[in-house]
């Protein structure tokens, strides 16, 4: 495992589950980056949002997290999972069968699409059942345990239990799956685009559900999302990435309040709103890097209204613009005055989750 910095990097935090340090995924014989130098701790008992435009790198971070990167792709750096207890485990080391237990019995994971998760020649409850065999569970409490789950997700049990996944609705399906990642009792909670195929009225109920069990359970979440409003809803703190790296760090409030970076402005200004008129809600203009030949500098400067040469030539170091915030850019005093918001309606505190400024 790399050593840990001397000084105390930007994006620490005091107690994390998980630390991340220059993590990098390559393809292409190193040409191709998909995760670019990331580092980022992710705070116990925390709802971390990641979010970023598609093909940004928020699901390759998520894969490297739990050492699943697919091959040929090549992760380097420092991954390191901290139990409550016991000693740090050294996630690239793991052998397979070390590895195969921490992704479940530590670190769980959500995919999106929830149909293609689930075998449909089996019914739900076999899922649950041979998850719990395979990790040597007494298959009766875990059973147990599953239908406590699927009750805090307003489920019953044993209608889902005795249901093919075709027999189930989207939301259904959704929430059995959470149901099942939790079956083992994990301590984190990696959720990847959860909710995208599901109507918005079920997403808000889901996102409720989700922040219920994270308060029964203790556990740590990480949810992963285009939708920055949907996350800011759920969230205690978020982590922008743009081009395979992360640009902004901060509470959720503190985000959607004083956005220091240029691109995370210019996401917040794209999102439709209420406050807004349609002239006000601009897309942002160009389109995101391939993962080949990525701009020099900040990567985001062919797009950015701010660039100067010396984006184009230097890539930014992360910045610490308030308490817990930090931002990867040369211009991040000039960013709150030249993008203005036009997004009040995200400050309400009912759409930043049950209170407020949880940060």
């Amino acid at each position: 495992m790399a050593p840990e910095p001397t000084h105390r990097p930007a994006m620490a935090t005091d107690d994390p589950i998980i630390r991340m340090r220059n993590a990098s995924v390559t393809y292409d014989h190193g040409e191709s980056y998909v995760l670019d130098d990331v580092s980022l701790d992710v705070e116990r008992n925390e709802i971390l949002g990641i979010v970023g435009e598609s093909g940004s790198g928020k699901s390759m971070l998520a894969s490297a997290m739990l050492d699943a990167v697919p091959d040929p792709g090549l992760l380097e750096g420092s991954i390191t999972y901290v139990p409550e207890t016991g000693n740090e485990v050294d996630v690239l080391e793991l052998d397979q069968p070390d590895l195969r237990s921490l992704r479940w019995e530590e670190v769980s994971m959500v995919f999106q699409g929830a149909m293609s998760s689930f075998n449909p020649t089996m019914e739900v409850g076999d899922h649950f059942r041979e998850t719990i065999q395979a990790h040597d569970m007494d298959v009766e409490a875990g059973m147990d345990r599953a239908h406590e789950l699927l009750e805090d997700l307003y489920l019953e049990p044993a209608r889902v239990l005795n249901s093919y996944p075709h027999e189930l609705s989207g939301g259904m399906q959704q929430r059995a799956l959470i149901a099942l990642s939790l079956v083992l009792d994990p301590e984190l909670l990696v959720m990847d685009e959860p909710t995208a195929a599901l109507d918005l009225l079920m997403q808000r109920s889901i996102l409720i559900l989700l922040r219920e069990l994270q308060e029964k359970y203790d556990l740590t979440m990480i949810f992963i999302t285009h939708d920055l409003p949907l996350v800011a809803a759920l969230a205690d703190r978020m982590a922008i990435m743009y081009a395979f790296k992360l640009v902004e760090i901060a509470p959720t409030r503190e985000i959607v309040e004083h956005a220091s970076h240029p691109y995370t402005r210019a996401l917040l200004n794209s999102t439709p709103n209420l406050d807004a008129s349609l002239e006000e809600m601009q897309p942002i203009e160009g389109s995101s890097p391939a993962p080949i030949n990525l701009p020099g500098g900040c990567a985001y400067h062919p797009r950015c209204p701010l660039a100067t040469e010396e984006c184009r030539t230097t890539v930014p170091e992360f910045e610490r613009t308030a308490d817990g915030h930090v931002a990867a850019c040369h211009h991040t005093d000039e960013a709150v005055d030249r993008i203005p918001p036009n997004y009040e309606e995200l400050l309400r505190e009912d759409t930043l989750g049950p209170d407020g400024d949880r940060a």
